[in-house]
């Protein structure tokens, strides 16, 4: 009992230091609220002082100053997993705040889906008339869908040593992809830094490729946090198609795709100076494949749908930006993909499902997990014919653990089982079936824009409260990839 206090007070402190310097982003939309004389400016200053003050506090009372043995040092599952879920839904109510004030007249769970939206990088929204917004709650969306792409945690792991206090277990509850044990520095802090620093790099030439092609300076920064997070919200209704400009979507695809792969090949490419790294990964030679052949249908299929209307130019265009946008979990749309033919739309919101890396800032069930799957009914197919035979699966040069391969039909279980329950919850609340299962997807595999009633030329703002609270808690299950809730709600976990 005294060691489970003891974690508990550990956990408790590294929550207050975690609200502590997420609430310093607070102010960055007060500076661009008060650049554009946004009275709003002011509300963000006072929420992130008191955020501030609050998690100063949480962690002053909270932080033992006995030293522990070493032993002790490093979070054990338990406490990793109850931080994970407490740091989440913490930051994701700070979050709501400034939604709140925005507008006096919405409830909580609107403003709460909002922020669990940015946080989660899925890029579903209630708002509409977005041109005329303040830009200091645009700019508050993209920085959410920024610090939710890497994980808000990954960074705090960084830091964490500072205190006397090891990150692995934080690292694997938010780490996605089945082999969370696997880095590729010798230390976890390490690791976290070298992330965040390739992902800030990426921010930083995203940003300035879009300026180059275009946009303005604040649209270029707002959209270069929710490109590289691979979030997709948008400062126009019409997304990326406002801009209608082929040099913006030529830079938007190519950050869609480096986000969309795993964060180890560009760390393995810059140390190396070389792309013998993404050459020789099985899983980034899957993944443009996959985008290739992709684009390829669809591009056939609506040629063929639209030759009449359109020029091969526009065709290859649109189904190019668009096909990406959505395997990526971006989200992003320049055109109405509801009013293609139904085995295109259909395609991309499959692709969603299993495209991005592991390692990536993408949702859904992750490429690996995809190509590990193919691999083991190769394998059982195999052994109906050779029944004593040892077949061994591999990645690469790897051969993978039962273990591995186990936990990823778990995960595929409880995929296909949180689906099948939200579909089911959301038709019981009067949603159509097909509005329901594309908004389960697209929720559970943090996609955004879904189909029908809530497909790219829509939003999130039509459902009523109670179904936005089924997709909130969706959307968190998918970007803690479902294992870590399940897990924690175990009672064998909790005995153990």
């Amino acid at each position: 009992m005294v060691i489970f206090s003891r974690r508990l007070s550990e956990v408790l402190s590294i929550v207050g230091l975690i609200t502590s310097f997420f609430s310093l982003f607070l102010f960055f939309p007060a500076l661009i609220g008060y650049l554009y004389a946004e009275p709003i400016w002011t509300d963000f200053i006072i929420l992130g002082i008191l955020f501030f003050a609050f998690g100063i506090i949480i962690f002053t009372l909270f932080k033992k100053t006995k030293s522990y043995p070493q032993s002790s040092s490093e979070l054990q599952a338990k406490d990793g997993l109850t931080l994970v879920l407490l740091v989440w839904i913490l930051l994701s109510t700070i979050s709501s705040t400034p939604f709140l004030m925005f507008d006096e007249n919405m409830s909580f769970i609107r403003a709460f889906f909002e922020a669990v939206s940015g946080l989660t990088t899925t890029g579903a929204t209630i708002f509409s008339g977005l041109e005329l917004m303040p830009k200091a709650i645009l700019i508050w969306r993209a920085i959410l869908q920024w610090l939710g792409g890497m994980g808000i945690l990954v960074l705090t792991i960084a830091i964490l040593p500072m205190f006397g206090v090891g990150g692995m277990q934080i690292f694997r509850a938010e780490a996605s992809g089945p082999m969370k044990d696997k880095k590729f520095t010798p230390r976890i802090a390490e690791t976290a830094k070298a992330l965040w620093t390739i992902y800030v790099f990426l921010t930083l030439f995203c940003c300035v490729g879009y300026w180059v092609a275009g946009m303005e300076l604040f649209d270029a920064l707002a959209h270069a946090f929710t490109t590289v997070s691979i979030g997709g919200l948008s400062t126009y209704d019409e997304s990326i198609g406002f801009f209608n400009s082929f040099k913006i979507e030529v830079v938007a695809v190519f950050f869609m795709l480096l986000a969309a792969m795993n964060f180890t090949l560009h760390f393995a490419a810059l140390r190396s100076f070389s792309l013998k790294a993404y050459l020789q990964s099985i899983e980034a030679r899957y993944f443009f494949s996959i985008i290739f052949i992709s684009v390829a249908f669809i591009f056939l299929v609506l040629l063929i749908s639209f030759s009449d209307e359109s020029s091969l130019s526009t065709i290859a265009r649109i189904t190019v930006f668009n096909v990406v946008s959505i395997a990526t979990t971006t989200g992003y749309a320049t055109t109405d993909y509801n009013l293609w033919p139904t085995i295109t739309f259909s395609l991309m919101l499959l692709l969603s499902c299993f495209t991005t890396c592991s390692g990536s800032t993408g949702g859904g069930v992750k490429l690996i997990r995809a190509i590990i799957m193919l691999k083991q009914a190769r394998r059982e197919i195999l052994r109906t014919v050779h029944p004593h035979a040892i077949i061994p699966i591999k990645i690469g040069n790897q051969t993978v653990a039962n273990r591995v391969i186990l936990a990823v039909l778990a995960f595929m279980f409880f995929y296909l089982l949180t689906l099948v329950t939200a579909f089911l919850f959301l038709t019981s609340t009067g949603l159509s079936a097909g509005a329901s299962i594309s908004a389960a997807l697209a929720c559970i595999n943090n996609l955004g824009p879904a189909l029908f009633e809530l497909g790219p030329s829509a939003n999130y703002g039509i459902l009523s409260d109670i179904q936005l609270s089924i997709l909130s808690v969706v959307m968190l299950l998918g970007r803690l990839e479902l294992l870590t809730i399940f897990v924690f709600f175990s009672v064998s976990f909790w005995k153990s």
